[in-house]
């Protein structure tokens, strides 16, 4: 099984990849009109296995162990529907303990946090909300109903990532636009920048070997890093987000809930290598949300043990 990456800066450079999804998205982005809100969450298929049990588990016994992590990333496939209706149901069920969770979000970016905090406090309405954080094509059916039901409970949500623009530079110049980054500019980026040749660094290479088919091999190793770099920004910009997120608990329980794409989650990789190091004996709970055609053919071995502490699947 293979996880789509996200790459955050093709599209500005023609690349064809999107931003936020795996398949390729307008570079300029439509503002969505939301849909009426639900009374209820949609049933969503799905099994749950536990990573470190070896054996499949219930949504609910799982719910009740992340309710004990200190940060939880769910790992998504960002075009799938039944994905978005899980996580909003893994929200609810932390709700139901009573465990007081910040929300933090790949999809929003840093430069946008004045807007969230404006409108979750309640001063702003969702039409002018909207004007401001760029939310996306699918913000309405696949974002939304997680901010509304944060809101609800009256979270904090956390615009975690770094704007999409500065991203698009990483990847076009790679690390020198990072040092030429102005002031306020530089801190919309992870001040602790780490992009090492590891594991992740191979698998991103990978998934980046179908996308630049023709290339000559010098130019495929320079897009290749300059790409990289951009995604290392993104993951330490996220788990930086998310680490100061959990400094504001000052001691008191609670949890980080933090949604990305797979990619930067699974395998402990990426984002959650970062937060790692940033929150030293700390409980990082990884969860990957997995769309198959069967549910019932499930056999997780190999590599998908290593994935994430729970493998969600759901029916595509």
């Amino acid at each position: 099984m293979k996880t789509t990456l996200t790459i955050c800066a093709l599209t500005a450079l023609g690349g064809g990849i999107g931003i936020d999804s795996p398949a390729a998205i307008r570079s300029s982005i439509q503002q969505v009109a939301p849909p009426a809100p639900r009374a209820q969450s949609v049933y969503a298929p799905q099994r749950v296995y536990d990573t470190q049990r070896k054996a499949f588990t219930d949504f609910e016994m799982m719910e009740a162990d992340l309710a004990r992590a200190d940060v939880v990333l769910v790992g998504e496939q960002h075009d799938d529907a039944n994905t978005h209706r899980l996580e909003t149901a893994i929200l609810e069920g932390l709700a139901r303990r009573r465990v007081p969770i910040t929300l933090s979000l790949e999809m929003f970016e840093r430069d946008v946090q004045s807007s969230i905090d404006t409108y979750v406090a309640g001063t702003s309405a969702e039409d002018e909300f909207l004007k401001g954080p760029r939310p996306g094509p699918r913000y309405a059916t696949d974002y939304r109903p997680l901010l509304e039901f944060a809101k609800g409970q009256h979270w904090p949500i956390v615009a975690a990532n770094v704007p999409r623009r500065i991203a698009s530079d990483i990847a076009k110049s790679g690390r020198p636009a990072v040092d030429a980054l102005p002031g306020a500019d530089r801190r919309l980026a992870a001040n602790d920048l780490q992009c090492p040749h590891d594991d992740y660094f191979d698998r991103f290479a990978e998934q980046m070997g179908g996308h630049l088919a023709g290339a000559s091999d010098a130019a495929a190793d320079s897009n290749t890093e300059r790409y990289y770099w951009a995604q290392c920004v993104k993951d330490e910009t996220m788990a930086e987000s998310i680490a100061a997120a959990f400094a504001k608990q000052e001691g008191r329980p609670g949890v980080v809930v933090h949604v990305t794409g797979a990619f930067h989650s699974d395998f402990g990789a990426g984002t959650g290598e970062r937060v790692r190091r940033r929150l030293l004996g700390r409980r990082v709970a990884i969860v990957s949300l997995v769309p198959v055609e069967n549910l019932d053919d499930i056999a997780p071995a190999g590599d998908d043990l290593k994935r994430a502490d729970y493998l969600v699947y759901t029916v595509k």
